[in-house]
């Protein structure tokens, strides 16, 4: 797996419960895919449809640091 290179700034600054902004990346049937910090991309559950290209506040729900994933929920 390559490793972003953003990653390791992004947790040593945000934890879980912390809202960032996420650019919103591709729609799916259960959710959306956005990316934080540039080129750190992470699932958020939901059935609310933005446009891709949009920002929007969301907050860290879950980080796994072995598979540098993020799971994220609405604010």
């Amino acid at each position: 797996m390559t490793r972003s290179a953003n990653w390791d700034d992004f947790v040593s600054r945000h934890g879980v419960g912390d809202v960032v902004d996420g650019l919103v990346t591709k729609l799916v049937p259960f959710g959306v895919f956005v990316t934080v910090h540039g080129d750190i991309p992470g699932l958020l559950v939901t059935e609310a449809r933005p446009k891709v290209g949009s920002t929007l506040p969301v907050r860290v729900k879950e980080l796994d640091g072995a598979k540098q994933r993020i799971a994220f929920e609405t604010v």
